[in-house]
């Protein structure tokens, strides 16, 4: 199992909650603002180091409260580890097995995670920026050494925007060796990791859609061409912008069903079962990596879907033999396939059946 214990203390609505999940199926249920979705988040925040709802930790601390503190035992394949998350006036704090002072890539690499949640088809619908940090997800947990090579390269991203910034053309083009060397070394572990998952993008897309689903990468600059040259030829446009204008941080997924670009022509639930088909594959490859369960959250995954298309998805999911933690209205026990248990939340105070 991926999570054994989590206690959560003035988080949200949430006053003092502990749970051990069940190894494969959990599902918490209650009324609408009762506090599941809350939880859900919490949990989220233990592996991530953040709010999967975008929401700034002011306003995840509970009304009257000072901070909100995290606590949660995993399990690597190897061994528990214990994990803390303290945060709110005082900042930020991160402990993984006692140590402090780490950051969210410590959480993420003791307790990985993936989520489904109702913004899910931005995945899809959305900006680049969607598809960017599902392809950082999936290299971080798949191509060895990613995590430090993508802080170098943001490092040297920052470094060439402030040198354009300020006008320093004299020193531009050391910066654009070096961050041409570390945008090629991020393009190519990334192009690798979807490599790997291709086939399963594609087979999840296709049972989930009934229709042939397909993956375009498009690095962020003109394919064919150094990205040297690229900066090169861009430099003007970069000086005037003050932002350079090629490399990883300009790359795109683009998506595509029964031929067609599928952000402009599937419906809200396709691109739904379209995004969770991403998430599902690149779940599988991680835990194929990895060696172990991951934790999978699934927040109210019978919205925007009618019953065949959630059976579908919820096959899939028990396929994956992942830790399953899933939101409902209701004690919805054929979610899952097997046996899964039941946490109620009332009022943000949680009942365990």
């Amino acid at each position: 199992m991926a999570l054994r214990t989590f206690t959560c203390t003035d988080f949200r609505c949430l006053v003092s909650v502990s749970l051990e999940p069940d190894p494969r199926c959990n599902l918490i249920y209650g009324p609408n603002a009762s506090g599941k979705t809350s939880l859900l988040e919490a949990i989220a925040y233990l592996g991530r180091g953040k709010s999967f709802r975008g929401a700034p930790a002011e306003s995840l601390v509970r009304h009257e409260a000072s901070e909100f503190v995290l606590f949660g035992k995993a399990h690597t394949g190897f061994r528990e580890v214990a994990l803390g998350v303290r945060n709110g006036s005082a900042g930020l704090e991160i402990s993984v097995d006692g140590e402090r002072g780490g950051g969210a890539a410590s959480l993420a690499s003791v307790l990985p995670l993936q989520i489904v949640d109702p913004e899910v088809h931005n995945l899809v619908a959305g900006g680049p920026e969607y598809r960017r940090r599902y392809l950082d997800w999936l290299a971080f947990h798949v191509e060895h050494g990613y995590p430090d090579l993508w802080r170098r390269f943001r490092r040297a991203l920052r470094q060439r925007n402030a040198a354009l910034r300020a006008g320093a053309t004299s020193g531009l083009k050391s910066w654009d060796i070096e961050f041409a060397e570390l945008a090629l070394a991020v393009d190519q572990a990334r192009q690798r990791a979807l490599t790997r998952a291709l086939s399963h993008l594609e087979g999840v897309g296709s049972r989930l859609l009934g229709s042939v689903v397909a993956f375009e990468y498009r690095q962020g600059w003109a394919p064919g061409r150094s990205l040297l040259d690229t900066l090169s030829a861009s430099v003007e446009r970069d000086l005037q912008t003050g932002s350079t204008a090629a490399g990883p941080q300009r790359a795109d997924l683009r998506l595509i069903c029964d031929q067609r670009q599928a952000r402009k022509l599937v419906s809200r639930g396709q691109q739904k079962l379209l995004a969770c088909s991403m998430i599902l594959a690149a779940t599988r490859v991680a835990q194929a990596e990895l060696e172990r369960p991951l934790l999978l959250l699934l927040d109210d995954p019978a919205a925007e879907l009618d019953v065949r298309s959630l059976d579908l998805l919820m096959a899939e999911v028990a396929d994956l033999e992942s830790q399953v933690i899933a939101t409902a209205l209701q004690d919805n026990t054929n979610l899952f396939a097997g046996p899964a248990a039941l946490f109620h939340v009332e009022q943000g105070v949680l009942v365990t059946r």
